[in-house]
This record gives C-alpha cells, structure tokens and sequence, in this order.
C-alpha cells in the first residue's frame, strides 16, 4: 500500500485527552471515514489497517483511542458507572466536532465499535452518510449463547478447564488464558502468529484492561460486565443511512448474531468473508478493504 500522510492530535473530553489520527486530507472529496475500534476497551492497533482504504479511493481515514485506551485519558479508578454507552457516544460527537466534519462522514465501528455506531445512527445523525457494521452484534444475549455454542466445540481438555478457572475464579491463571487463546484462535483471528497490531492492541489491554473488564468482563465468551444485557434490535428500524454488514464465515459473530443488523435496517448489504473469523481487515485484508472502499465510493 502506498504511505500516505497522517496527523496526530487530541481532542479535549470532559477534562480528559481522546488521540486521535487522520490519515490523508481531509480537505478531499469523499467521505472522510471514522474507524472505531471493538471491546469495549481495545485500542485502534488491531483496526489500523483501515487506513490503506485512504490510498484505494483518496478519503481521509480517522483512527481513534477511545477513552480510557491505548494513547487517549487512561482511568484505572473509574468503576461501572462512569463507563457508560453514552459517554462514549458523546466523546464520538466531541471528536466529530473537533474535526469540523459533523454535516458530511461516514463511519465505521468494529465489534463494539459497531454496537456504538448503531447506537449513534439511530439517532438519525444529519451527517452521517454511510454506516460499515462489522462483526457485531445486536443482542449481547445472543451473542453469548452462540459464543458458548462455538466454545462447545473446543476440545474438551479446553473446556474443562476453563470451568476450572471459572468456578474458582482465577482468571487470570495460565492455563485459562492458554485455553481461551484456542477460542481466540478459531473465532477471533485466524492468522498465526497474530500480526504485529494485533498483539499490541492484546498487550495493551493486559496493561489495563478497565473498561473491557467492566463492561464486557474477562473474555469474549464469559460476558459479565455491563453490557450483558444490552440490545438495540427494538431500535435499528430507526437507522436511516446506508449500511453495510461485515462478518467472517468462523466469527464469534455468527450470523444469528448478524441477521438483526441485516433484516431490520432498511435496504442493508450484508458481506460475509469465507476465510475469516472476527478480522477480516486482518485475515483477508485486500478484499475487505475494497469492498469497503466501494461501498463508501457508492455513497460518495
């Protein structure tokens, strides 16, 4: 991929610093496209390479570290109430403002990043003009049940132990994060070793793991932080900007877990990546990325 500039800079949010980067102008043409990043509570590393989409059709592309992530405002001291849904969609307005691109985007979440992207359509923002959903989920509930049914077809020396640990609560033990790496291997990314960006986004968390923690809990399939109960099927007839769907023929994010996004938003476009699991970006990246780019050019 061609190098293309980027800038670095921060956007003030209630007393605290939100990074983020452009990478190419956005004094362009098309759409300057935001990428939110999953968890909740990874960083930008894992999406980054989103930002070669600024080479295939000239966009800028926005990466950013949501608050308490990777470069932005860490908050190791904040409990459940101040890691809210809402927090973070009023950081994604500040940083939207701060850009001066409110009445002309389009927008890009993955995983969570996506969950907050639905949250912010169905609102029916005047500016945004594309929606990409990629490899989330409506329903936490559902996602749960199917993530246990695919950790139901694990060895069973693997399943053993991670109701071992569970049970005990030691979750923080060896053997259960070599267990969950063989879940995280099958269903979250299927290239090995992990790329560089993927086990950076992984280390930063075992930093701090904060918000992943408290909202979502200990790992992708033992979901008992905040967001267990979370939904938004009952409000996605709401969204009115074209919408893509991403998912991956081996994702946690099956296509039960998918099919609201695709059936309830009007007129949405569902791509499923046969050789990837939850990162397509990663595991089959040139496809991903222009399927994207087109997408984006069609709404250009």
């Amino acid at each position: 991929m061609d190098r293309i500039a980027s800038q670095e800079g921060y956007v003030p949010f209630r007393g605290y610093q939100t990074w983020y980067r452009v990478t190419g102008s956005l004094a362009s043409g098309p759409l300057p496209l935001i990428v939110a990043h999953g968890g909740p509570g990874c960083t930008h590393d894992y999406v980054d390479s989103f930002k070669h989409i600024a080479a295939l059709d000239g966009r800028a592309v926005i990466h950013y570290d949501q608050l308490g992530n990777g470069k932005s405002t860490r908050l190791p001291d904040k409990g459940a109430d101040f890691w809210t849904v809402s927090l973070f969609l009023d950081e994604l307005d500040a940083l939207i403002a701060h850009l001066g691109i409110g009445d002309r985007y389009a927008y890009l979440g993955q995983s969570w990043g996506g969950m907050l992207g639905a949250e912010h359509a169905v609102r029916q923002p005047a500016g945004l003009k594309a929606l990409v959903l990629a490899n989330s989920p409506a329903n936490m509930k559902t996602w749960v049940a199917e993530a246990n049914r695919l950790r139901g077809a694990l060895p069973d020396d693997v399943q053993a132990t991670l109701m071992l640990h569970e049970q005990a609560g030691t979750l923080t033990h060896p053997d259960y994060i070599a267990a969950s790496r063989v879940f995280y291997d099958r269903h979250v990314c299927r290239v090995v070793p992990w790329p560089a960006e993927v086990s950076r986004t992984f280390a930063i968390m075992e930093e701090d793991n904060t918000v992943y923690r408290t909202m979502n809990g200990p790992t992708e399939f033992h979901v008992i932080g905040t967001m267990k109960d979370w939904t938004i099927e009952d409000r996605l007839h709401s969204i009115t900007a074209p919408t893509l769907v991403l998912s991956g023929r081996h994702d946690e994010a099956t296509p039960l877990v998918v099919r609201p996004y695709v059936e309830t938003i009007p007129h949405a476009r569902w791509v499923v990546f046969e050789q990837s699991s939850h990162m397509p970006h990663v595991e089959e990246q040139d496809l991903c990325l222009s399927t994207v780019s087109d997408f984006l050019c069609s709404h250009d």
